[in-house]
């Protein structure tokens, strides 16, 4: 007989010799779905990613959402690339859910490693995680990782389509597929015969699917790196554009809702007496939290405005829960504790930087602060949920479907596979959309009143401004010491705050908070900087305040810390931005490369000419990378009367990899300085007795084009495999604006929003 320890043993060398084996293998396919892509009409599917019909339409499969950062344009071109596409022809379509569309990169970018960090355990690191990611994943947005993470299996998914297409051609004319070649949308054969795509597209299905397939090399691309107009620019234009808020169904109701003002409150007692006697009302009742969020009161009627006026007659008493004495000052002085008591943990460390700093015959130090920050995207937060019949349907504008529909088959207390998934576009995200309150709360309201009828639940914009996920607040402490001839020998810096990732990953998956969060410090032990030594580090604090990503995540507010004390270093040695960085840069040609660039556009060493109003201007730079992206900037500023902070114009160069779409990252560069400097001049989230302050746009206002800089962006050439492009040109304009100021008055800005005394 065994004994218990002997199987135990065994068993576990069992378990073990089965990961080992699982580890080596290569990660599963990405090109076919669990199930066959339904298919209208004459379509054909080739593949999961594909479908091509007899009228020779392309249909390209879309697992990303669209929320103007023009993704579906950028990954249509891929596959239409390899596939050979008439681009005229292609269209795009919102993917079921699936494996093979589970986001695999931005879980690998999460990893805490530094982009130069080439060692074998980031390695094995990197190939595990996206092996378990591709199984136990998620379909997701976000991270600015679509293109990098669909790179290659687009690309095959067209390859592959395109050689079936040349395999049933070349079988149809009985001669080698070799001979044939596919051309804007047809198969041609030296001959002269040739056919369409849609012509030989159901006979390409027969076709087995080739296993392995030859991508082009970038020198024969035809539309990878051209600026092609958006594929959904012209539906926007003339209002066929459809968002979540559009969804129509048929017996469509309303519902609106009344959150506690206090973050993470709850309903006491409510009276809706007043509420139910008001035209077109159908019910009212209270809300629970539901992922993270407060809980409230929902009235449902027949129109939206109807079901806005009659929520704001609804009395409610208010349990307000453990924030309802936090206020903005509380949050900083548990921030400084924190500091005081912890170096927090090190993200980085070179060398004996406290020996270094002690024996430095000069240090500088400086403390710098960010706000927190709501997302304020365009559409209000909504969701349209049916429940009939023992399944649902479901209308929502989400970064995360998969999810989503996870969490409305909860709270519905019915299978997965019996809720269907509509995601149109998004009216902006920003990582709001990636939160699931509002998409639990539709479903509980549709299960409670809806009576079968498919209900809109629409968050009203101080709903949606005081419930939000915010980006955390964050302090931190940056402390250097020169040697006697001025050289830089230490760079130490910690900061605090709270973290996302721990907190979403207990709202997405009820699981346990992890204690370390690379998106806490990222921005800060990930730049490319070559100090000599050198701690990075960070402390998490706990606090009453839903937190959530926010475009760029911790480098929107690590760079302002570290560009703005590298700034502070230079001048402390009297010597010039640029010049100081690119002595930090030996190593890194890329960056230096960047930087230069950068100089070179913007005129730097060069006087500025005084503004038409006859003020004086200045220039400031920023320096970085994040999501794989390099990014320097140049911001010109001028100070207006009432001391207001005027930027004039803003030069920013990015380093990205291969350039799919220049027309798609020149655009996002230009939002993201903008929405960048919205933040960084006038937006900030204060908190009183647990309740935001700032209800609307007047009080959180964005950029507006009359204050709009010029904005020049230059993209470096590359052939490296594209990087991110969403969120990496926001962290370098705070930090380059604040450098100007420090250049034109000697002011030196270290808080969030910026503002001259």
């Amino acid at each position: 007989m065994l004994k218990r320890r002997t199987f135990l043993l065994g068993g576990a060398g069992a378990v073990g010799a089965l990961l080992v084996g699982w580890s080596v293998l290569p990660p599963r396919q990405r090109l076919t779905t669990s199930a066959p892509l339904p298919a209208e009409g004459a379509q054909v599917a080739l593949n999961g990613w594909v479908k091509i019909a007899s009228d020779n339409s392309v249909t390209i499969m879309m697992s990303k959402a669209e929320m103007g950062q023009g993704i579906h344009t950028g990954l249509a071109m891929l596959l239409a690339e390899e596939l050979d596409a008439d681009w005229s022809r292609v269209r795009v379509e919102s993917s079921p859910i699936d494996k093979i569309y589970n986001s695999v990169q931005n879980v690998v970018d999460d990893l805490p490693f530094r982009p130069d960090d080439d060692s074998a355990v980031k390695h094995v690191a990197v190939w595990l995680t996206s092996k378990l990611v591709r199984e136990a994943g998620t379909m997701m947005t976000g991270g600015s990782s679509s293109i990098n993470d669909l790179w290659t299996p687009m690309r095959e998914a067209g390859a592959s389509a395109r050689a079936m297409l040349i395999g049933a051609a070349a079988a149809q004319w009985q001669v080698p597929a070799s001979e044939c070649r596919a051309e804007a949308g047809h198969v041609l054969h030296a001959s002269g015969r040739k056919a369409t795509f849609g012509e030989l597209s159901a006979a390409a299905a027969q076709q087995p699917l080739p296993r392995k397939v030859e991508l082009k090399n970038p020198a024969d691309f035809k539309l990878i790196g051209k600026p092609l107009r958006r594929i959904e620019a012209a539906s926007k234009i003339n209002g066929t554009a459809r968002f979540g808020i559009d969804a129509l169904p048929d017996g469509l109701l309303y519902a609106s809702v009344v959150m506690c003002p206090t973050l993470g409150g709850t309903v006491s007692s409510f009276d809706a007496s007043a509420a139910m006697k008001m035209p077109g009302v159908f019910k009212a009742f209270s809300l629970k939290p539901y992922n993270g969020g407060s809980g409230g009161v929902a009235v449902i009627a027949d129109n939206p405005f109807r079901a806005m006026n009659a929520v704001d007659a609804v009395t409610v008493e208010w349990h307000h829960g453990a924030a309802a004495t936090l206020s903005t000052a509380d949050v900083n002085l548990r921030l400084a504790q924190a500091l005081d008591e912890d170096n927090g943990y090190a993200y980085y460390r070179r060398g004996d930087v406290d020996a270094a700093l002690h024996g430095a015959a000069r240090t500088v130090a400086a403390e710098y602060y960010a706000s927190y920050l709501a997302h304020g995207a365009v559409e209000p937060l909504n969701c349209t949920v049916q429940l009939a019949d023992g399944a649902a349907t479901v209308w929502v504008s989400t970064q995360m479907p998969a999810l989503a529909r996870h969490h409305v088959a909860k709270v519905l207390d019915i299978d997965t596979d019996k809720v269907d998934m509509h995601t149109p576009l998004l009216g902006g995200g920003f990582g709001r959309r990636l939160e699931l309150d509002f998409i639990s709360q539709a479903a509980a309201i549709a299960r409670e009143g809806g009576g079968g009828h498919p209900v809109q639940t629409i968050w009203s914009r101080a709903q949606d401004f005081t419930h939000d996920f915010y980006r955390p607040a964050c302090l931190a402490r940056c402390k250097a010491g020169f040697d006697g001839a001025g050289k830089l020998v230490a760079w130490h810096s910690t900061s605090a705050s709270q973290a996302i990732v721990p907190e979403a990953l207990a709202r997405y998956y009820g699981v346990p908070r992890i204690p370390l969060d690379k998106t806490t410090c990222e921005g800060a032990f990930d730049q490319p900087y070559e100090w000599p030594t050198a701690r990075v580090g960070h402390e998490i604090v706990e606090l009453p305040v839903p937190v959530g990503f926010w475009r760029s995540v911790g480098h929107s507010h690590q760079a302002f810390f570290t560009e703005s004390f590298t700034d502070e270093l230079a001048a402390a040695t009297s010597q010039d931005p640029i010049a100081f960085r690119a002595a930090l840069l030996t190593q890194h040609r890329r960056h230096l490369a960047v930087l230069r660039r950068v100089a070179a556009l913007s005129d730097w060493g060069h006087p500025l000419p005084h503004t038409a109003d006859g003020v004086p201007r200045a220039r400031g730079v920023a320096l970085h990378e994040a999501f794989g992206s390099v990014v320097a900037q140049v911001a010109e500023v001028s100070i207006g009367p009432d001391k207001r902070i005027r930027v004039h114009r803003v030069v920013c160069v990015i380093d990205c990899g291969m350039p799919v779409n220049p027309n798609l990252i020149r655009q996002q560069m230009e939002s993201a300085i903008v929405f960048g400097l919205s933040a960084a001049l006038q937006d900030e989230i204060t908190i009183v007795n647990g309740q935001v302050q700032q209800k609307n746009f007047l009080e959180f206002p964005v950029v507006r084009m009359n204050d709009c800089p010029v904005i020049e962006t230059d993209i470096m050439p590359s052939e490296l495999h594209p990087q991110g492009v969403g969120e990496p040109g926001v962290p370098p304009i705070a930090p380059a604006v604040a450098n100007a100021v420090f250049a034109l008055t000697g002011q030196r800005l270290r808080t969030l929003p910026l503002k001259l005394a």
